[in-house]
C-alpha cells in the first residue's frame, strides 16, 4: 500500500490539486467579519484580500484539533502508512497540536505508522516538498527514505519574497505603523526569507522593479541546479507580478518548470495583497 501524504493549507497550493493526488487537507482558520472559514475551503483567497482592500482585519489560527483527530484516526484504522508535512512550527501551532493528537491516537493504534515533518518552510516552498513527497509515494519509495528525502527537501528550500504595502504587516503587529507610513511614502519593499522556519528581513529596497532584479540576484547566489527544479512563485492576488517574475527567470536561468499559485488567506492574511514569493531549492535533490 503507498504511502499517504498530509498537507494544511499552509502550502498554499489549490484545493482542487490536492484533491487530484489524494492528498488529505487540514485547513487553517480565517476570521474575517466575525466568521471562521477554512482555508481554500470555504473562502478562496480573493475573497480574503478584497475585503483587505476594504480595510476590513483578517485574522488567523491553526487547524483544527477535531479535524486533525479525525483525519488522523481515520488513517490508522485503514492501516495506511502516513506522512504529514506541516507548516512551519515558528508561524502556527498547527505542528505542535499535530503532535499532540498523534499521541492521543497512537494510544489507541499503537501500530499506526504516522510520521509528522515540521518542515520550517511556508507557502510554496511547503507546497513543492508536499508536491514532490506525493510523487515519490506514488513511485513506490519505502517509508523511512521518504521520510529522510522530505526532510532533506523542507532544509534545503529557499523562501524569499516582498510585500507590496508595508500596512498589512502593520495592521497585523509585524511592523510598526510608523515604519509602514514612512515606508509607503518612500516606496520602500521590504525583502524577506525563511531561516530556520522564521521570518527574517534582508533588505529594504526601493521600488519595486528593483526587488524583482535583487530576487533574481539572490536566486542566483543561493540557487543550484535550478534548470532541473519545479520554480515555486506564489502571489497575493497579483499574478501579473508572478507571470513578470517568471519571465524573467526564464530569461535568466533557462527554467522551464514553474508552479505558479495564490497565496491562501491564512498567509495572505499577514501579508496583504501584492505580496509576491519566489522558491527554489539551494541544493539539487535528484529523488
Amino acid at each position: 500500500m503507498s504511502i499517504h501524504i498530509v498537507a494544511d493549507s499552509g502550502c498554499d497550493l489549490p484545493y482542487s490539486f490536492l484533491q487530484e493526488r489524494n492528498i488529505s487537507f487540514l485547513p487553517l482558520i480565517v476570521h474575517l467579519n466575525n466568521t471562521d472559514y477554512e482555508d481554500f475551503v470555504t473562502i478562496d483567497p480573493k475573497q480574503v484580500y478584497d475585503a483587505m482592500r476594504n480595510g476590513e482585519v483578517a485574522k488567523t489560527s491553526q487547524a483544527s484539533p477535531l479535524k486533525m483527530k479525525e483525519l488522523f484516526t481515520e488513517l490508522a484504522q485503514s492501516e495506511r502508512p502516513s506522512v504529514y508535512i506541516a507548516f512551519s512550527s515558528q508561524l502556527s501551532g498547527t505542528y505542535q497540536t499535530a503532535m499532540m493528537v498523534r499521541e492521543e491516537v497512537l494510544e489507541q493504534y499503537p501500530e499506526f505508522q504516522l510520521t509528522i515533518i515540521d518542515s520550517k518552510c511556508a507557502s510554496l516552498g511547503l507546497g513543492l516538498v508536499v508536491m514532490k513527497a506525493s510523487e515519490l509515494a506514488q513511485k513506490g519509495m519505502p517509508y523511512e527514505q521518504l521520510c529522510e528525502t522530505i526532510a532533506a527537501y523542507c532544509r534545503h528550500m529557499e523562501h524569499i519574497f516582498t510585500v507590496d504595502d508595508l500596512e498589512f504587516l502593520a495592521r497585523g503587529g509585524r511592523i510598526s505603523k510608523t515604519s509602514a507610513f514612512v515606508g509607503g511614502i518612500l516606496n520602500i519593499k521590504p525583502l524577506l526569507h525563511v531561516e530556520d522556519g522564521k521570518l527574517i528581513p534582508i533588505e529594504k529596497i526601493r521600488g519595486r522593479k528593483k526587488v524583482f532584479k535583487r530576487m533574481i540576484e539572490l536566486m542566483e547566489e543561493r540557487g543550484n541546479g535550478l534548470q532541473k527544479q519545479v520554480i515555486g512563485i506564489s502571489h497575493g492576488d497579483d499574478e501579473e507580478a508572478a507571470l513578470e517574475l517568471k519571465r524573467m527567470i526564464e530569461e535568466k536561468f533557462g527554467c522551464t518548470r514553474f508552479f505558479i499559485s495564490p497565496i491562501g488567506g491564512a498567509i495572505g492574511a499577514h501579508a496583504g495583497p501584492g505580496t509576491l514569493a519566489l522558491f527554489f531549492l539551494n541544493e539539487y535533490i535528484d529523488a
